[in-house]
């Protein structure tokens, strides 16, 4: 592996079954990471960038082919071993927040370091991550009294209490308008230059794809790079060629 990336996938191929019959959504994708970059994943509803992000988190495993995260290929590892390096190396944030509502602000983004340091320091550790996102004054406060942004910013803060070197981040503005999305987006920013992260994130949105340093675009399970199969996917990118003659 390149030691300038962080991420290698190689000839990465999922299959589900479906009714009897299988079902191929991403086939033989290749790509790399390098270390610090911002890369979003973009393209149309089934494309499989939701699929391919599991993928290199580890919360789901390859039919064919190799995930290599930090130097070690994730793909291959025991469930028990691919749990503690995901809490050590990878940090994940959704379009849903997935805040435990009974648990405030301070122990939602605690909640990935109960399992390692004693529970006094992984607040301490929780605490000083929740100021970096600028919540420092609402550590008691349960999900249900923040707005929507906040807790996106506790989601952030737990994905990065552990101090990942990855960031996978699905649909994360989903849920936000247009103000709180661009807030968000900033905070992702400055953290990535304060830890040195790596970002890969998907999304649907052009406007929040133009923040990545580059973009993988996935049109039916395949990385496609020509404008017509961008749009309209490689099976009907011969009929717009001759549409356009």
């Amino acid at each position: 592996m390149n030691s300038k990336n962080i991420i290698e996938v190689t000839d990465l191929q999922r299959s589900l079954p479906m009714g009897g019959r299988e079902l191929v959504v991403l086939r033989g994708i290749s790509f790399s990471v390098a270390e610090g970059e911002w890369v979003a994943l973009t393209g149309p509803s089934g494309s499989g960038k939701s699929t391919l992000l599991g993928l290199l988190a580890g919360i789901d495993r390859p039919t064919r082919g190799s995930v290599r995260v930090d130097g070690v290929e994730i793909s291959a590892l025991p469930e028990a071993r691919l749990a503690h390096f995901r809490n050590e190396k990878i940090g994940i944030i959704f379009q849903a927040f997935y805040l435990i509502q009974s648990m405030n602000a301070l122990e939602n983004a605690a909640a990935p370091l109960y399992i390692g340091p004693k529970r006094r320091q992984a607040h301490e550790l929780a605490e000083r991550m929740l100021t970096q996102v600028g919540l420092g004054g609402r550590l008691d406060h349960l999900p249900n009294q923040l707005s929507g942004g906040e807790q996106q910013r506790v989601a952030i803060a737990r994905a990065l209490v552990g101090g990942p070197r990855v960031l996978l981040a699905d649909e994360p503005t989903g849920n936000l308008d247009s103000a709180t999305s661009a807030q968000v987006l900033q905070l992702i920013r400055e953290m990535r230059r304060a830890l040195n992260l790596t970002v890969v994130m998907v999304t649907h949105d052009p406007r929040v794809a133009l923040c990545a340093d580059r973009q993988l675009h996935l049109c039916d399970g395949r990385l496609v790079a020509d404008p017509a199969q961008r749009d309209f996917g490689p099976a009907m990118a011969p009929a717009l060629a001759r549409e356009q003659r």
